[in-house]
């Protein structure tokens, strides 16, 4: 009999030590990063059958119990992905919100300050000084566009380190949560029993993986875990770790995308597969905002040049020579696809024509054997090109494709992306602003009537094919006619707004109206008398003429993108708003994710978390069961000896 009691005083001394054990363990890990709070389970020893009844055999260890929810713990590992990401986009965007909103290194003190040099250099008769002001403030512009595009594109490199030191890290946790599938595998098969420190250091890793990339976890064979990112790429399968690539884009070879790895192939993912986590944030940053940013911006000063140049042509400069270019056009970025077939050698070209026309999207050139299609990826919209080589206006961009071609060939094109970065100032002496206009109209003092004729101005068909000056109009009261206009027809726009075109041998005199041939424009006005005369002339001596550089000013509030309903200083405005508006969204989002997952952290905490006041009351617990147990066994020791004296 004491034989078995001295057993089961045993067995009590034994699990309370290790209760006590792992409540130490316990307490020392309370403040270890991933650690799961671990208790003792117990179970009745084996019943003993003494024939007149069973009696206890004392006590088990059945278990050390990791106290673990995967439920929770899945919870805690999305909001992490989701605040991580978001902390990535916010520390990214802010940078380009506080660039563009900036009233000093923002572009519209600019954009102000060059149109108010053109506008000075019309008050002042385009005196030489305010020519060189002028000329001085576009430089100044020129500047300004640049050093935006340059800070745009040190983000971008930033993006791009982002990505590698991400890849890199990725990688690593891949490579150490299968070493420890492949340890815990081991330990579970040969001891029948997972190890517990094991698993949280496991699960903290793939906590930390999910601070760069979000990551799926599903339970696999053996104890161990899946681990799949993406959509549905497994990076942890088993003892198997797969690989990601910081690969070169296949149409940019300056950008990077994330690759994943089968062997010695790499499959680029697209910036949408990878969400949150550093990883996903950098990419969605970069697809959301960064690319619209820098292309809007392309857009600005693509539009700046189109719209000035057109008009800049329209005037003559201080030698009396038709303006020219004042601002370069930067060409579309054409990137050639680096899987092209190796004979193929087709060229695409692109340059913007049509600003109002163009939308804020990239391209895509495609040839599948038979002809070319070119797709706007915002929407889809497709058009086919049929120049044969020749220009073929799509989109709002003049397309040429030309070479050899093979099935497959693709091009990626973005129209506006240098814009910003390749916009500078052609004209480079003041004797070469276009200000005066290239025509100039008077009347004779011997007319009889009342009658005015105006300034005149021409259009872009007066350069395509003027008319043969001076033009002599004259007006012939018998018939209400004014004769002399060149040309088989003149088109006639009355005061309220109705146009007509009329043969150039029947126009009639209507009060207000304005008269238009071979790209001249004059209005009449007043009450002309018979045999009255108007001229139009070439302007060959227009030094202090200012009429050209005043439309030249007028570009400043006119409408010139989204089909004639933005100015370049509100699309600009919002570009601004645009970004200052995402901006206010992710850092809204990062607070609600980071409380978020402090809640989900609080919640798995009170499943896992160690609460040093229970395990205080358990060493408590756990020191008392042990003198107990030890109590027992002492009494057991106590009657052998009473017996063994007995025995004497």
């Amino acid at each position: 009999m004491s034989g078995n009691l001295l057993s089961i005083g045993k067995t009590g001394l034994f699990a309370a030590q290790a209760g006590l054990s792992t409540t130490g363990h316990n307490i020392t890990n309370a403040n270890v990063a991933g650690y799961n709070r671990q208790v003792v389970v117990q179970a009745t020893g084996p019943m003993l059958d003494t024939g007149v009844g069973f009696l206890g055999t004392g006590t088990q260890v059945s278990q050390i119990k990791r106290y673990s929810d995967e439920f929770l713990n899945v919870q805690v590992r999305n909001a992490q992905a989701s605040k991580s990401g978001l902390e990535s986009y916010h520390a990214q965007i802010s940078q380009i919100d506080n660039m563009l909103a900036d009233q000093t290194a923002g572009l519209s003190p600019s954009l102000q300050s060059f149109f108010k040099g053109v506008q000075d250099m019309a008050a002042n008769r385009a005196s030489v000084p305010s020519r060189q002001a002028m000329l001085s403030g576009a430089e100044t512009l020129a500047t300004r566009f640049q050093a935006l595009d340059t800070r745009l594109g040190e983000i971008r490199e930033g993006v791009n380190s982002t990505i590698e030191a991400s890849v890199t890290m990725i990688n690593s946790y891949a490579n150490q949560i299968a070493d420890l599938n492949d340890k815990i595998g081991t330990f579970a098969a040969a001891q029948q029993h997972a190890p517990n420190d094991l698993l949280d250091k496991r699960d903290q890793l793939v906590m930390e993986l999910n601070t760069h990339v979000k990551a799926t976890v599903t339970p696999g064979d053996n104890n161990s875990v899946t681990v799949s990112i993406g959509s549905g790429q497994p990076l942890v399968v088993g003892q198997r770790a797969f690989q990601l690539a910081a690969a070169k884009s296949p149409t940019d070879q300056t950008r990077l995308e994330v690759g994943y790895m089968t062997g010695s192939r790499v499959t680029v993912l697209s910036d949408s597969a990878l969400s949150g986590g550093t990883l996903g944030g950098a990419l969605e940053f970069r697809s959301k905002t960064l690319d619209p940013t820098q292309s809007a911006l392309g857009k600005v000063a693509i539009g700046m040049a189109l719209e000035f140049n057109a008009q800049h042509k329209l005037g003559l400069d201080q030698k009396g020579d038709p303006g020219g270019d004042f601002f370069s056009v930067a060409p579309a970025y054409v990137g050639r696809n680096s899987n092209n077939a190796v004979t193929s050698t087709t060229e695409v070209t692109a340059v913007v024509s049509d600003i109002a026309n163009l939308a804020d999207s990239d391209l895509k050139v495609e040839y599948d054997g038979s002809k070319y299609m070119v797709t706007r990826l915002s929407d889809k919209a497709q058009m086919e090109y049929t120049g044969a080589g020749a220009t073929q206006t799509m989109f709002g961009i003049d397309f040429k494709i030309t070479g050899a071609s093979a099935k497959g060939d693709e091009f990626l094109v973005r129209p506006t992306i240098g814009g910003a970065a390749n916009f500078n100032v052609l004209v480079k002496d003041v004797a070469g602003i276009a200000a005066a206009a290239p025509i100039a109209t008077s009347s004779p003092l011997t007319n009889t009537g009342t009658a005015k004729i105006s300034a005149g101005t021409v259009s872009k068909d007066f350069l395509d094919s003027p008319p043969a000056l001076p033009v002599t109009l004259t007006f012939d009261k018998a018939t209400g006619n004014l004769g002399g206009f060149p040309g088989a027809t003149v088109q006639v726009t009355k005061s309220d707004g109705s146009t007509s075109s009329v043969a150039a041998g029947s126009v009639k005199f209507f009060e207000g109206a304005t008269y238009t041939f071979g790209g001249v424009s004059v209005t009449m006005s007043g009450a002309p008398g018979d045999g009255d005369e108007f001229k139009i002339s070439g302007n060959s001596g227009g030094v202090g003429d200012v009429r050209n550089i005043g439309l030249l000013g007028d570009l400043q509030t006119k409408n010139i993108f989204n089909n004639g309903t933005a100015t370049l200083q509100s699309s600009y405005a919002q570009l601004v708003s645009t970004v200052g508006n995402k901006t206010r969204e992710v850092q809204v989002n990062g607070k609600a994710a980071e409380a978020l997952l402090t809640q989900a952290q609080a919640s798995a905490g009170n499943v896992s978390g160690v609460n040093l006041d229970e395990e205080a009351t358990n060493l408590i617990k756990y020191q008392q069961a042990y003198q107990a147990a030890g109590k027992v066994m002492q009494i057991a020791g106590t009657i052998f000896d009473t017996l063994l004296s007995i025995g004497r």
